[in-house]
């Protein structure tokens, strides 16, 4: 993840759009003030507004909050993986003691 907000990257993806940080902030609901202060990492983004950046910069949200290095997840794009493994490690412990609760 960027520890930083990348603000290279994202007045690339305005002007590859022809937009300004004008209409992103009002496409996302954010005063210009608030915008001002995402853009110099003074403001993490929320996953909604990840979400929001992500669609006006045709973008991933992923992209989107690995570039504005926020920790709040993008929405729809937690650690599937992880949670899978998390789950399965679960049922395998839940499933032993079922064994072990009917041995004994």
């Amino acid at each position: 993840m960027a520890l930083f907000f990348d603000v290279d990257w994202f007045e690339a993806r305005l002007a590859e759009r022809g937009l300004s940080r004008e209409v992103l902030a009002s496409a996302s609901g954010l005063s210009e003030a608030e915008l001002a202060l995402v853009f110099k990492d003074q403001r993490e983004l929320s996953a909604e507004e990840v979400a929001k950046f992500a669609e006006l910069l045709g973008a991933p949200a992923a992209e989107v909050a690995l570039r504005a290095g926020v920790s709040t997840p993008a929405p729809g794009q937690g650690d599937v993986a992880g949670r899978i493994a998390a789950l399965e490690r679960r049922m395998a412990a839940l499933e032993a003691e079922i064994a072990r609760l009917k041995r004994g």
